[in-house]
């Protein structure tokens, strides 16, 4: 709360001498609405891993189930809104991050995933027959993209899945060399339906697109009435054009998804 929910920009003492400012979000947890797009933010920090946002019928005890209710609050909203615009849900802990399906051949990064805290989500999107055109996280200090195809009101919906933590922490590589043998790292477009475990929605496959475990990087996000825009970038590049590692497009009206 202290360094993420300030009421104004100080530099906190866990900074020390990098003179980071604390941000003043409104809550943990919250709704940022901007022109063309909706980003309802969730908290999973209860725990460095797995990533929460409720107790999962008491298991966690001490953390309350009041992130579900407000999802659930913000879905229904924009379903009696009939609003328009690109719903995005934002979450520090990655739904989905590499791993190979055996993972004592090549095991993930340090950083795993939250399929639980997934399930939860899928559960409320299917309940109120709202589904986010993108998902965006963190945790995993690296880069990657997935696309998951998931069936919800009668229609087939493509979803970016995208891990960008690579903004400040020093990246890591997507899989971890094993007793002295060299990391064997996916090809782009690798299927990878083995990591959508026990999915509370009908999905019908998940591609891991892209990814970038080599350098530091960050978001950019646009909307306008007809589509969202999500690119990857590099630092240290001299424009923004060069700089565009990977980009993805979604159709808000039929959640058709385009990628370069």
């Amino acid at each position: 709360m202290r360094n993420f929910c300030a009421e104004s920009p100080v530099v906190t003492r866990e900074a020390a001498s990098l003179h980071r400012t604390a941000m003043t979000q409104p809550g943990v947890y919250f709704a940022l609405d901007a022109p063309f797009i909706r980003v309802l933010c969730l908290f999973s920090n209860a725990l460095e891993d797995p990533g929460v946002i409720s107790s999962e019928k008491g298991h966690w005890r001490g953390v309350p189930d009041h992130q579900l209710e407000f999802l659930e609050a913000q879905l229904q909203k924009i379903k009696d809104d009939g609003y328009k615009g690109a719903v995005l849900i934002a979450v520090h802990h990655p739904p989905f991050s590499y791993a190979a399906k055996s993972s004592s051949r090549a095991p993930g990064g340090s950083h795993g995933c939250s399929t639980a805290m997934l399930r939860q989500i899928d559960t409320i999107c299917a309940k109120i027959g709202v589904y986010p055109h993108a998902f965006l996280s963190g945790h995993a200090h690296n880069y990657q993209r997935y696309t998951r195809t998931v069936h919800i009101n009668g229609k087939d919906f493509d979803v970016p899945f995208i891990v960008c933590g690579d903004g400040g922490h020093h990246v890591n590589s997507m899989v971890r060399a094993r007793r002295g043998s060299p990391a064997q790292e996916p090809h782009f477009g690798t299927k990878v339906d083995y990591l959508d475990v026990k999915p509370a929605i009908q999905s019908k496959g998940l591609l891991l697109e892209k990814y970038n475990d080599r350098d530091y990087g960050y978001l950019r996000i646009s909307a306008d009435k007809d589509q969202l825009g999500i690119g990857f970038h590099l630092v240290g590049e001299s424009s923004i054009a060069q700089s565009r590692f990977d980009k993805v497009t979604v159709n808000l009206a039929s959640h058709e998804m385009v990628s370069n």
